[in-house]
């Protein structure tokens, strides 16, 4: 495990394990050690559950839709990547992100129950 947090809000542990490579199962089972270890020996009575988070460079589709990662509300997979994106990739992004929230708020009918031009 990389990193533990306890995020205040959610009122849990964050156990974080970095990984370089595909995700495996030997990760999966090594993370719902730590998470069901967290539950047993780190949390409170007001705490809930312990979240695992896995992030690999490479997410391995098979492992996470047979693992316990599938039906968890604990352990998650991500991946990540190891450069930054350009400043040209950031903006087509953000215009991308922008024309959906404008095209579902176009979308959505007004508080007052009139359509919105």
């Amino acid at each position: 495990m990389d990193l533990v947090f306890y995020n205040y809000l959610l009122k849990c542990f964050v156990l974080i394990d970095l990984k370089m490579g595909k995700l495996t199962h030997q990760d999966v089972g090594q993370m719902d050690m730590y998470v069901r270890m967290f539950d047993d020996l780190k949390r409170s009575d007001g705490d809930n559950p312990t979240v695992g988070l896995i992030l690999c460079t490479e997410r391995d589709e098979v492992v996470a839709r047979y693992s316990v990662l599938h039906d968890s509300q604990q352990l998650f997979a991500s991946k990540y990547v190891l450069h930054l994106p350009s400043e040209a990739e950031l903006q087509a992004e953000l215009a991308r992100e922008r024309r959906l929230i404008e095209a579902m708020m176009a979308a959505r009918p007004a508080k007052d129950g009139k359509e919105r031009m």
